[in-house]
């Protein structure tokens, strides 16, 4: 009987000590499969990339200053990955109650309007940008096939100059992607996101 309680207040406090702690993804972690809603009203899973070496994960959205001057780095990352096995797909996490022109409406209008030709995802719940531990946009993970797994082999910014993209000299998506698909490890495995904050939805 004693054991028992004893078991019982050791789950407890456990309970207790990570209360409040977000589990998050670290560099060389498995990323565990989602389902999430595309702009095109049909549902996208990573499970569903099974021939694809690797997955670019972008958390984005349509208002922040930082999204609106990566954007068309972002489009071109899958312009020039997408066909040698690395898609990018943009997930947008941002409460819309708190940045109405996050609304999925939005969504659609925004990437109709950029021609997007990769996914575009809403995450209503905001679970899958806290498993990943995003905080920024734009916030990337470079997701690497291992088996039937995909594990995070970058973590960060797309570069190292947000107001001028000839003036990026570290172009860290781009050397990481090159990298995996050379069979060499990332120079930088992670990297400080620079953006806006993710607009939590208040609970």
């Amino acid at each position: 009987m004693k054991n028992v309680k004893l078991s019982a207040w050791l789950a407890l406090s456990l309970v207790v000590l990570f209360a409040g702690r977000s589990p998050k993804y670290e560099v060389g972690d498995t990323v565990v499969d989602f389902k999430l809603k595309n702009v095109d009203g049909k549902y996208v899973s990573l499970s569903d990339y099974k021939t694809s070496k690797g997955v670019i994960v972008i958390f984005d959205c349509n208002t922040c200053p930082y999204s609106k001057a990566y954007n068309e780095r972002i489009q071109a990352l899958n312009k020039n990955y997408a066909s040698r096995g690395f898609p990018v797909v943009a997930i947008n996490a941002n409460d819309p109650e708190l940045s109405p022109g996050d609304s999925f409406e939005e969504m659609v209008a925004v990437a109709k309007k950029k021609k997007y030709d990769f996914p575009y995802l809403v995450d209503e719940t905001q679970q899958v940008a806290k498993a990943f531990g995003a905080s920024n946009t734009p916030h990337v993970f470079v997701l690497q096939r291992d088996g039937k797994d995909f594990k995070v082999a970058y973590i960060g910014a797309i570069d190292n100059n947000t107001r001028d993209e000839n003036a990026a000299d570290k172009k860290y998506v781009e050397e990481a992607v090159d990298a995996l698909l050379a069979g060499k490890p990332v120079p930088t495995a992670k990297t400080k996101a620079i953006g806006c904050g993710i607009k939590w939805r208040n609970v």
